[in-house]
């Protein structure tokens, strides 16, 4: 790769890190906002829930929004809006006595901004980067994901020392240089000139028709991880200080061993599939299967050691997965149609993430060992779907006719080193 595409792969892969922290940071204070602010278990989950579910809702108008005016003029103010929301919680917590609804006014316009960042940083990604060179650089964006999700709970245990509503503050001092860095540094292909709504429609309702029944089994398999890691990450926070006396800093790095895992292997699966499409879909069973299991086990163990051990194969599980989707995601349509069917992932994930947090909380009424099988059992229903309808072959087909921005052009060395072989096979495999 070349030096502006060195600095395009920075650039992106600081919007995912920066929009990760909206959740994980705050997972570790969850205990300190209970106390401060007098709340339940169930209220301090609708902090997540009140990021996510507006992401959720907004990341599909601002794909359509990208693929007719530009990725870059939806992200850079959508991180904006994403800092601004951290302040209003902030200072809310700051100003005012029962700050609660304000705080939560405050997740509602950060989940707002967040709906037009990552998933439109993977789907510009998407646009920059080809084939081989796609799969690596979705591979180091879920990483920088993960590696968000690694540095967030410690970021917000140190933080969290200075007082419970300081981690709200990061927010706008990080957003800002990642909406500076998207508008002023990345190149972005030009937009395709004279494309009515009318024409737009049309050819999504194709994509659809075409391949919606293993795209939605993609978008299905992707919510459902992502429901259980952060539902997971959620328990072991609210569990950490009350069933082993663990809090603070020391919190921070105990649930940054699972996400930690699920970075590394993330990087790694995306490297792994820059030439080897066809172990997309095995790795995604896979993947799903390793994070059933260690689930199940999970539940036979209390002990602190056993039970973090088994949730950090959850992570490896899952950073397998989520590479091996994104890639297949984006691989569904060409440029100007992409925006909108990668946004539409985007908000499944989103979905997942913030009905986890809630879920498990209800779920725990039941008992633990109850609530860890379910999960285990709803792993287990991902992996069964993920072999029955996903198609790899039906859905890496549009990435065909993608025209490469700053790679070589279809045929060079770098198509001819493995990826058109394994393409043409899923192809006949269907």
């Amino acid at each position: 790769m070349n030096k502006r595409q060195l600095v395009h792969i920075a650039v992106l892969a600081a919007v995912p890190f920066v929009m990760v922290l909206g959740n994980s940071m705050l997972i570790p204070v969850f205990p300190q906002l209970r106390q401060a602010m007098d709340l339940t278990s169930f209220q301090v989950g609708l902090l997540v829930t009140a990021f996510s579910v507006p992401a959720a809702i907004v990341i599909p108008a601002a794909g359509v929004l990208s693929d007719h005016i530009g990725r870059r003029k939806v992200i850079g103010p959508a991180l904006i809006v994403y800092g601004a929301g951290g302040l209003i919680a902030g200072l809310a917590a700051v100003l005012v006595s029962e700050p609660y609804p304000v705080v939560l006014a405050g997740r509602i316009v950060q989940g707002v901004g967040a709906g037009g960042t990552y998933l439109l940083a993977v789907a510009l990604a998407g646009d920059i980067f080809r084939t081989g060179g796609r799969t690596q650089v979705l591979g180091i964006l879920e990483a920088a994901n993960g590696l968000g999700k690694v540095t967030s709970p410690i970021l917000g245990a140190l933080v969290g020392l200075i007082s419970w509503w300081a981690p709200f503050f990061v927010y706008g001092l990080l957003a800002i240089p990642a909406a500076l860095g998207v508008w002023f540094l990345v190149d972005e292909p030009p937009l395709e000139k004279g494309r009515g709504l009318r024409e737009y429609g049309r050819a999504l309702k194709r994509i659809f028709r075409e391949r919606g029944g293993t795209l939605c089994a993609t978008y299905g398999v992707g919510m459902t991880v992502l429901f259980v890691l952060f539902g997971a990450l959620s328990f072991v926070a609210d569990e950490l200080p009350r069933r082993y006396g663990i809090s603070g800093l020391a919190s921070g790095l105990v649930l940054a061993l699972p996400v930690g895992t699920m970075a590394v292997t993330a990087y790694v699966a995306g490297t792994y599939f820059q030439h080897r499409m066809a172990m997309l879909k095995p790795v995604i069973v896979g993947g799903t299967a390793l994070a059933a299991a260690s689930l199940g086990v999970s539940a036979l163990w209390e002990s602190l050691v056993p039970f973090i051990a088994a949730l950090s194969v959850l992570g490896i599980g899952i950073g397998s997965v989520l590479p091996a989707i994104n890639t297949l995601v984006t691989s569904a349509a060409d440029r100007t149609e992409r925006g909108l069917v990668t946004s539409l992932y985007g908000a499944v994930r989103f979905a997942g993430v913030a009905l986890g947090p809630p879920a498990f909380a209800m779920a725990l009424e039941l008992g633990r060992a109850a609530m860890l099988v379910g999960a285990a059992a709803l792993a287990a229903a991902a992996l069964a779907l993920g072999w029955w309808a996903i198609k790899p072959g039906v859905l890496l087909e549009a990435q065909k006719a993608d025209r490469p921005v700053g790679e070589r052009p279809a045929g060079d060395g770098q198509d001819r080193e493995g990826t058109r072989p394994a393409l043409r096979e899923l192809e006949r495999k269907g």
